[in-house]
């Protein structure tokens, strides 16, 4: 996306930031920031702006951070809550999150335009909840309650889908038939802990059945794999990412189980001169919704305290793309 780096200002005459200066490593990790379903929705709505103008409607946040919501809006981007917001006829993206069937009929008896700009990894879990349900399973779906992702695949089959957000839960668990239960997961969520829901259900319906490929997308995976190579060599870990980024708030969770601390923030702008004491080994990465350049300013307010040297640890190569919605290339 177009805009300029967030840097933060560092005043060095602070007793605080001065008492921080100082070289560091920065241990950059890879893969970070934007997946492929982020950058499809994204740019969806940009490409729907240059075709049409402003004004293009979205529901809810097309993905999770203030810095990519913000620079849509001042290009002409709405982001409504409610599709009552949305006067009749107008366009409408259906964030990379997913929707129910309910907003999806909604939105067509508002005689809305539906762009849909569903991340495909989401579309695929909404698609074995139908199936699941259809074969007559209790649709057990592991994810966080109130989380939009969450929201669109139990609204597939409410009827016969319960949500769990620990194992803890499980045992509560009151299902018609044990032997007819299958399992989902929310795309963002932590690999171990959600490896621990999985070994609960197994243990409590041994029939037990689920997804043909795991439902935790690539890029979550990726990331979390990426952050424990960093986090095992860095004093700290900063995260670029926005307080409702479920993978961001994931990474940050992982790395604190691996015993380093580690610090959520928006952008360079957040850094506060405390976390640094005593860190000359940082651990940079950023959540799927995070836009690169956040990173690349963190990199750059760092070496305001003092010469920076970068390494970067890889640990996969992406090379998955999305196609755009075809309203969007025709």
């Amino acid at each position: 996306m177009a805009g300029n780096s967030v840097r933060a200002h560092i005043d060095l005459r602070d007793p605080a930031w001065r008492a921080v200066a100082g070289p560091r490593t920065v241990l950059l990790a890879s893969p970070r920031s934007f997946c492929a379903g982020v950058d499809r929705a994204i740019d969806t709505v940009e490409e729907l702006l240059r075709r049409r103008g402003a004004p293009v409607y979205v529901r809810k946040q097309i993905v999770h951070n203030v810095h990519v919501v913000g620079e849509l809006e001042s290009r002409g981007a709405v982001f409504v809550d409610d599709l009552a917001e949305v006067p009749a006829g107008s366009t409408l993206v259906f964030s990379a999150h997913g929707v129910s069937p309910a907003v999806r009929d909604a939105a067509a008896e508002r005689g809305l335009e539906v762009v849909d700009a569903t991340c495909p990894l989401v579309t695929k879990v909404h698609a074995e909840a139908r199936r699941f349900a259809a074969r007559g399973d209790t649709v057990i779906l592991i994810g966080h309650a109130g989380h939009e992702e969450v929201e669109g695949t139990l609204g597939e089959a409410p009827q016969r889908t319960l949500l769990v957000q620990s194992a803890a839960e499980v045992a509560t668990l009151d299902v018609p038939d044990p032997s007819r239960v299958s399992y989902l997961t929310q795309t963002t969520l932590a690999v171990d802990e959600t490896a621990e829901v999985i070994a609960a259900l197994r243990e409590r319906f041994p029939q037990l059945r689920g997804p043909a490929s795991e439902d935790i997308c690539y890029a979550t995976t990726n990331r979390q794999d990426a952050l424990r190579v960093i986090a095992e060599e860095a004093d700290l870990v900063l995260v670029v990412g926005s307080s409702n980024s479920s993978n961001s708030v994931r990474l940050i969770e992982l790395a604190r189980r691996c015993g380093t601390p580690a610090e959520r923030i928006d952008d360079a702008g957040e850094l506060r001169p405390q976390w640094l004491e005593g860190a000359r080994v940082v651990g940079l990465t950023a959540g799927a919704s995070a836009p690169p350049r956040l990173v690349d300013a963190v990199i750059d307010t760092l070496g305001a305290l003092g010469p920076v040297r970068v390494a970067q640890r890889e640990t996969a190569h992406e090379t998955i793309r999305f196609t755009l919605p075809s309203v969007t290339r025709h």
